[in-house]
């Protein structure tokens, strides 16, 4: 059985999958934090499911792109988890997960995050024979650089992503080939998350549970800010 989570967002989702049977999902969508979130939906999905954690055959936890914080705190999670129960931990591209969860075999499926600054964290995706293959891999790019590149796709794309929910009224406001995903596929779920390492696992990947890493793509504000003043120190 695979534990997963996914707080790449301010989406906190937590799901339990047992041989490509989803047997449990907490996703919560509100402006509390993971901190608070986590552990007690975690004691919780346990409790529920009537699972006992020693159970776990492995763990798999979304690693970004996203929330600086949201990722630590969730890869912490897992990976406490993967080291006081001595089962493997494998990292799924946050992007990837979202898209997974979008079957619409004849259309660009491109996840849209919150870069902040007007940024997004774009991918672009399509199913081919059953099969999610990437078009793109994620990168930050404005979020009128990556409307556009989907209206020029030629076909069918569908955003999904909190960015996509954040410019819904400029997306549905053109007429265009860009559709804005529903409800129950426009956010981050831990379903998706769950079942890609479930297969990542079957196919006999694992991270290492001390140097496992978040997927940035970008610097932090805070990482920035220190290396302009930094340039100023320097050339005084």
């Amino acid at each position: 059985m695979i534990l997963a989570l996914d707080t790449a967002t301010i989406v906190s989702s937590i799901a339990l999958v047992q041989k490509d049977r989803l047997v449990a999902e907490i996703t919560i969508n509100t402006n509390k934090h993971h901190s608070e979130l986590l552990m007690p939906h975690i004691a919780d999905i346990f409790r529920l499911a009537k699972v006992d954690k020693k159970n776990l055959t492995g763990v798999a936890v979304s690693i970004g792109p996203g929330s600086f914080t949201g990722l630590r705190i969730g890869l912490a999670t897992a990976k406490t988890l993967a080291y006081a129960l001595s089962i493997p931990i494998v990292g799924v591209p946050t992007l990837e997960a979202l898209a997974f969860g979008c079957l619409a075999p004849n259309a660009v499926i491109s996840p849209l995050l919150d870069a902040q600054k007007g940024n997004v964290y774009q991918g672009l995706y399509h199913w081919q024979q059953g099969e999610l293959t990437a078009l793109k891999p994620p990168q930050v790019v404005p979020f009128d650089t990556a409307l556009a590149q989907l209206i020029d796709a030629g076909r069918p794309a569908i955003v999904l992503g909190d960015a996509a929910v954040m410019y819904a009224d400029k997306i549905n406001s053109i007429e265009s080939n860009v559709i804005l995903a529903p409800p129950q596929m426009v956010l981050p779920r831990a379903a998706n998350v769950a079942i890609l390492g479930q297969r990542l696992l079957a196919q006999g990947r694992r991270d290492d549970v001390l140097t496992l890493e978040p997927y940035y793509i970008r610097r932090s504000e805070a990482e920035e800010l220190w290396e302009r003043r930094q340039a100023r120190c320097d050339r005084l």
